[in-house]
């Protein structure tokens, strides 16, 4: 199987090793899903975001896993997988404060493309040994994805709380090797931070979480506790334009489990690194838009597929309104 995981931007990995973590190397949280000013506050109102990520992942021969598209329990060998896709993204900004912060909730989802190979079955669900390779090629939709966000901003201080999940599109198909949905529920928290100090430029951002998934009822597989970090770090140049580099550390807590767990309680952990350029323009009185383009090195993995991958983000939200002049105080004798 291979999915693209959570897609929440804002707003889807190496060495020799035994097996993939998660069911098929896939958890929910797909590592770099956020960035530089991902705690800063925005404007209320509505904002639209699509988010088009390319990934290129590939496991030698030598590396095992539990994948869909095979009999239950069955383990496999070697797998080279591409994914693009286009998630559209639709978060509406509070005005009314909540907590002292400021609230906003984010849906997302979109279709993409997905091709995935499989080099041979060293074991079925019997013990039996499998010889031979797979491949599968799909055009299909993600799960959507929700986000919910609490902000905090005290002068270049910027604070977040956030709460995600997934409702499953009913496209995962346990006959496939190619799915973008998962064919499992998660839930994933954390909190984050950014400094952000208008006058120097200086800008960073980092954030961290936790995932917790439900049982693949087809694959009798669940994954275990995720633990991740993702971080930006970022200089603009001007007033509408930062530059930096951007990275993510991936490391499962507690190790995979149930019947199709074949390959015990394996854990999976990654470390990812990359530059991004981002530029904020206007577009009318009333909205501004971003761009923004990041890209991850896979530089240490365990237990997870190996590669890398390319964000591309286009978001068009309420301009930050401009500041009114004070006008002189008149005074009558």
């Amino acid at each position: 199987m291979a999915a693209l995981g959570s897609l929440c931007a804002l707003a889807l990995a190496g060495t020799p090793s035994p097996a993939w973590a998660d069911a098929g190397g896939v958890g929910f949280w797909f590592p770099g899903a956020f960035g530089s000013l991902a705690a800063a506050p925005g404007v209320p109102g509505w904002a639209y975001t699509t988010i088009y990520v390319h990934e290129q992942e590939s496991a030698g021969g030598g590396k095992n896993f539990v994948v869909s598209g095979r009999p239950v329990g069955s383990v496999v060998a070697g797998l080279n997988a591409r994914a693009d896709v286009v998630a559209e993204a639709f978060t509406y900004t509070s005005a009314t404060p909540v907590l002292g912060g400021q609230a906003a909730f984010t849906v997302v989802a979109g279709p993409g493309n997905v091709n995935a190979g499989i080099s041979a079955t060293l074991t079925g669900p019997l013990g039996n040994t499998i010889s031979g390779s797979a491949s599968d090629n799909r055009t299909t939709i993600t799960d959507l994805i929700y986000q919910g966000t609490l902000k905090w901003n005290q002068g270049v201080h910027n604070e977040m709380v956030y709460f995600s999940g997934n409702i499953l599109s009913g496209t995962y198909d346990p006959n496939r090797l190619a799915n973008l949905s998962l064919g499992f529920v998660a839930y994933d928290a954390g909190v984050g931070y950014t400094y952000l100090d208008p006058k120097t430029g200086h800008e960073f951002s980092v954030v961290g979480g936790l995932t917790y998934s439900l049982m693949n009822p087809d694959l009798q597989y669940q994954n275990g506790i995720d633990f991740h970090v993702d971080w930006g770090a970022s200089q603009f140049i001007g007033k509408n334009v930062h530059v930096g580099l951007v990275g993510y550390y991936y490391q499962q807590l507690t190790g995979d489990s149930g019947p199709g767990a074949k390959l015990g309680p394996f854990k999976g952990q990654t470390v990812g690194l990359g530059p991004q350029i981002g530029f904020i323009f206007p577009i009318s009185k009333e909205y501004q838009g971003y761009l923004n383009l990041k890209g991850y090195r896979d530089l240490e993995v365990q237990n997870r597929p190996q590669g890398w991958t390319a964000w591309l983000t286009f978001a068009i939200s309420p301009a930050t309104p401009e500041p009114v002049s004070a006008k002189p105080i008149a005074r009558k004798y």
